[in-house]
């Protein structure tokens, strides 16, 4: 097919599985091969931090669903070790070399662990990624621990407290941001994320970080330490810190890779470390950063399950389509999460914002759709109890909408009054962001660098890094 008999996949999670299928479906014929760390087949990630912490599904239940044979050769429980794009090949640690003829890198996200290794390797200390990790956290709690310290309120660690809460644990919640969920949300949206929290038994602390974790000698969490002089009691401590991109088997291949992920275009073609677009190499899922026309073009980098699964489709097709039947990948971002009685729902990025309206409901009665807006169009919508309206606001922003919408929803016939987003640069936040915008932030201008005669700049101002 087009001259490609070999696809190598390396990531054998939901992407990789997703454009195994998706390739197979659309005729390629040739060589399969599917490289993944961990042991297990491909399983489902959202479950672990919700179903699976309060002991309804168990953790070696959540595999995916296979949509279709893929005839691949499996190679699983081993990481890859590098690529050799000039002679076409993978590189495994232990050793084999896996030629291919097209690639794709769906490697997506570990943990973040705790910085200090001797406090991480306490009895207590847990990180929540993969299906082994919510074993051994579902099993501690189990044995009923009495307090737990959650350490970020990211979506993630926000789930988890709801899951500890909902078993009747008592939970401790420490968030250096002003408030959870602001990372993906902005600060608008804060106060109400924090008060549901609070409502329901959480010690939200916000504002301060762990400085330490404390053992009794014995190698057993016993405590923690906060930057503002306070102390707890905890047997269990849950390191929700965000993800970091696995990308360090790509070091030196020539591709444009990093902590923010493998750079990519629009069509999922992995961009070389002189930002010229590969052939053969192309990417999917959580360590993909690509542009999107929606979002002025800027990179962007999301851990979102719907996201992985069509970007996966889109790069399967490319790779072995010719140039005029490419497509780009242009679906608007979405993400759903459910904590504390709420079901929180989003399209579009609500961190590409600068101002956010309550277009429908109110925060007092907890059931409500937040859109927001970036220089007067509407980028992202977030429902809390309300999902239905979603597609319509998905529609606006597909369309470059004014922003605020218009009135018209029955509850509102009036429009609201639009207030910033506050949306905070992620080096005030402990956790990583749903979705990370790369290059500025959106409410900044960008920064020309002048050049001197002999070439070195002469003037320059740094922007922080999202």
């Amino acid at each position: 097919m087009n001259g490609v008999d070999r696809i190598v996949v390396v990531g054998a999670s939901l992407a990789g599985l997703r454009a195994a299928e998706k390739l197979r479906a659309e005729g390629f014929a040739g060589s399969l091969t599917l490289v993944g760390e961990e042991p297990h087949p491909p399983y489902d990630r959202p479950p672990l931090s919700k179903q699976v912490l309060l002991g309804r599904v168990r953790a070696r239940d959540v595999g995916l669903p296979r949509r279709r044979e893929i005839d691949a050769r499996w190679k699983l429980g081993v990481r890859a070790g590098g690529v050799d794009p000039a002679g076409r090949r993978v590189i495994l640690a232990d050793g084999e070399q896996l030629p291919y003829d097209r690639l794709l890198i769906a490697t997506g996200t570990r943990a973040r662990p705790w910085p200090d290794p001797g406090e991480a390797s306490l009895d207590g200390v847990f990180t929540l990624r993969t299906a082994d990790d919510a074993a051994r956290l579902t099993e501690r709690l189990d044995a009923g621990p009495r307090r737990v310290l959650v350490i970020g309120a990211g979506f993630t660690g926000s789930e988890i407290a709801s899951a500890c809460r909902e078993r009747g644990l008592e939970v401790t919640v420490a968030e250096r941001g002003p408030a959870p969920l602001v990372g993906a949300l902005g600060g608008a949206l804060g106060g109400f994320a924090a008060a549901a929290q609070r409502a329901r038994g959480v010690d939200l602390r916000c504002g301060v970080t762990v400085t330490a974790l404390r053992s009794g000698g014995d190698g057993r969490l016993t405590g923690a330490e906060f930057s503002d002089g306070g102390r707890i009691d905890a047997e269990v401590a849950v390191v929700a810190l965000g993800a970091v991109r696995n990308t360090e088997w790509l070091t030196g291949s020539g591709l444009a890779a990093g902590p923010r992920g493998v750079a990519c275009d629009a069509g999922c073609r992995a961009f070389d470390m002189y930002g010229i677009v590969t052939d053969d190499v192309f990417v999917a899922g959580d360590v993909a950063r690509f542009p999107h026309p929606l979002f002025e073009y800027q990179m962007l980098s999301l851990e979102h399950w719907g996201n992985a699964v069509a970007q996966a489709e889109v790069a399967a097709h490319n790779m072995i389509s010719p140039g005029p039947r490419r497509r780009p990948h242009l679906t608007v971002p979405a993400f759903w999460s459910s904590q504390f009685g709420l079901n929180i729902k989003s399209v579009g990025v609500p961190t590409f914002s600068d101002h956010v309206v309550i277009a429908q409901g109110s925060l007092r009665e907890g059931r409500f759709v937040a859109v927001y807006g970036y220089r007067g169009r509407v980028t992202a919508a977030v429902s809390v109890n309300r999902a239905k309206w979603l597609e319509h606001y998905q529609h606006l922003i597909e369309t470059a909408a004014p922003f605020p919408p218009a009135p018209g929803a029955a509850d509102r016939p009036a429009a609201a009054v639009p207030v910033p987003s506050d949306v905070p640069s992620p080096q005030l936040l402990s956790h990583g962001p749903t979705v990370a915008l790369t290059g500025h932030l959106p409410d900044r201008y960008l920064t020309l660098v002048r050049h001197g005669h002999n070439g070195a700049p002469s003037a320059a101002a740094e922007e922080p890094p999202v």
